[in-house]
């Protein structure tokens, strides 16, 4: 019963008079409006230990030339986690000297669950042991944000 229903609730969405896709020209695509933008939200997941098969020992390097001709690397380890973020909307709006703008919404909330990294630390060579920790990061909270990232072009 539970499997009809869904099949007659799937074809009761299809309509028997939609016209098929096409191309649209620049000119008729400016006239379309599309009304609400996209809305998402995420669930980050880092180098979750209870996987099976987790890695134990993860590294995030990143690499910065010397005045001296040599690298140094900033080397994060084990950078683990939980990020949600709610409510992230990307729209298009009108400017008022008639151009348009990228409107991003910051996230309404976003939460850390054990979120950062293990230890931190400045290496010659990014896959030595780490032997001097500059310290480590574990957040666990929310933050509430408004607001809006604008993007345009000039």
């Amino acid at each position: 019963m539970k499997t009809f229903l869904l099949l007659a609730l799937a074809l009761a969405a299809l309509r028997a008079d939609a016209a098929p896709l096409r191309a649209l020209a620049d000119e008729e695509m400016a006239r379309v409006a599309g009304q609400d933008g996209v809305s998402f939200a995420a669930h980050i997941v880092i180098n979750d230990p209870t996987l099976v098969g987790a890695v134990s020992d993860s590294r995030l390097s990143l690499g910065f030339a010397g005045a001296d001709g040599h690298s140094r690397y900033l080397v994060l380890r084990n950078v683990r986690g939980t990020i949600d973020m709610s409510t992230i909307a990307i729209d298009v709006h009108s400017r008022p000297d008639g151009g348009d703008y990228l409107a991003l919404s910051l996230p309404n909330t976003v939460r850390f669950e054990r979120f950062g990294f293990e230890s931190m630390s400045v290496q010659n060579d990014p896959l030595a042991p780490v032997t001097a920790s500059m310290g480590s990061l574990d957040i666990t909270g929310s933050v509430h944000m408004t607001g809006q990232l604008r993007l345009w072009a000039h």
